[in-house]
């Protein structure tokens, strides 16, 4: 059985749109950092399907899995520190607009 990555980024999204985000600053900023988490991961994976097979390390599922949990934990640590400046540029532009709707 195959690991589908979109079901894990799906729960993810699920959690992250539970969460009350008009309220506190912080729990929007933690937000906007687990959606830059989740496009850092899938970039990750899209840019490790380009690497061609040489042949050095045999493709296995056990690589498979391997590599997606590698890839989810740098982006997530990527996404912690600087980041691309996403979960920035998204926080500022969403509480701009629950700053907007409150009034």
């Amino acid at each position: 059985m195959k690991v589908n990555d979109h079901m894990l980024q799906f729960a993810s999204a699920q959690k992250i749109q539970n969460k009350n985000l008009t309220e506190d600053p912080e729990k929007l900023m933690e937000a906007c950092k687990e959606f830059e988490a989740i496009f850092l991961n899938m970039m990750l994976q899209q840019m490790r399907k380009t690497i061609t097979e040489d042949g050095f390390v045999e493709k296995s599922y056990g690589r498979e899995i391997y590599e997606s949990m590698q890839d989810e934990e740098i982006s997530k640590e990527m996404a912690r520190g600087q980041g691309i400046g996403l979960a920035k540029q998204l926080y500022q532009q969403l509480s701009r607009n629950i700053k907007t709707s409150a009034e």
